[in-house]
Formats: structure tokens, sequence, C-alpha cells
């Protein structure tokens, strides 16, 4: 995983609550073994109303998914956050998270920006009003910015996930941290493992 310090570009404002993790990946994307080509079906559901804020050209390319509370709830499923990563986002902004979908997105390098209701309120309207506005997510300095709208506010982000982002540790990098002492516990292992004497 890279290492992610600021997340900068222009954000999709997704006005909805409680998104949950079905939604945002349906079920029937998740036969497939790979972590890859997943953005296709993100929002598939939603995607066939011409309406939906992801079909709109301008807001093409966007790197920051701006949403309403509540986000990722639901099934612990991680697809959620590979989908939304290969589509292109690389942090989500809103004022509560599903636990897991927050763990998981910490693991594959998805910022999970949790700002306050009234902050959260105040992006998605920013975003709303000007397709083009840059947002900057800010990990070292957990602030989300929107110079432009006169925005800057502090996102939570527990001291771990943040340490992981900035370094750009997955779960197997911060396991492969501690090879010396695994390396010291399996050399001990034969000493008190049971045996069998024939």
């Amino acid at each position: 995983m890279d290492p992610v310090r600021i997340v900068a570009g222009r954000a999709v404002p997704l006005n909805r609550s409680d998104v949950d993790t079905d939604q945002i990946i349906p079920s029937e994307w998740l036969k497939r073994i790979e972590r890859t080509g997943f953005g296709a079906g993100l929002f598939a559901e939603w995607r066939d109303d011409p309406g939906f804020v992801l079909n709109d050209a301008d807001y093409a390319g966007a790197t920051i998914l701006v949403a309403g509370p509540n986000f990722g709830t639901g099934s612990s499923r991680e697809h959620a956050v590979w989908a939304l990563v290969d589509y292109g986002f690389r942090a989500v902004v809103s004022s509560r998270f599903g636990d897991i979908f927050r763990n998981n997105s910490t693991r594959s390098g998805l910022v999970p920006a949790e700002v306050s209701d009234e902050d959260g309120r105040a992006l998605l309207q920013a975003a709303a009003a000007d397709p083009s506005l840059e947002v900057v997510v800010d990990v070292e300095r957990r602030l989300v910015e929107a110079p432009a709208a006169g925005i800057s506010v502090p996102f939570r982000l527990d001291d771990d996930a943040r340490d992981r982002l900035l370094r750009g540790l997955d779960d197997i990098d911060v396991t492969a941290l501690s090879t010396a002492q695994i390396d010291a516990f399996e050399a001990q292992r034969p000493g008190w493992l049971p045996s069998v004497t024939p």
C-alpha cells in the first residue's frame, strides 16, 4: 500500500444517509476473485438513474466522496472499499462511518475522514454548488479543506489508523514489522511443544 498524506481533488456530493455496503457494491458483484474491477459495480443500482450524481459528467474524475451521515454500515464486505478505490476515490468524508467499513478503509489506503454533522453538511453543500471545487484531505494534520468555499475543518481519525496511512502499512506490513519477534518465538517453540515418543 502506498503512503497517504494528502488527498486533493474534486469532490462528489452523495447527499444520502445510512448508505450500507450492499448499496455501495451490490451482492451480485461479489463473485469476483480478485480485488480489481469492482469500480464498475460501485452504486450499480443507483447508477441506473440518469440523475444519480456519479452519472453527472461534471463530477467525472473526482477523487473524494462527500457523503451524508452513517456511511458504510451493514455487512463487513471489503469489496465496498475496493469498489470505491477501484473507481478512483482516495477519501470519503462523512459525519459517521460504520466501524468495520472504517477499519477496512484504512487497511486499503482509503481515508475515512469523519467530520462533525455541521461540517459534513457544509462540505456537501459546497461540493453540490461547485463541481470544480478543490477539496484537500490532509491526513497528517487531520484537516479537510475547501479554500474556495472558506472551509477548513478537523476530522477524526485514530492515531493507529493515521500512522498506518502515513506509512503505507497494510496488515501484512504491520505483521512484518514484528518479524524478529516472530522468528524468536518460532525458534523457542520446539522446546515446549508436545511430542510423541515411539
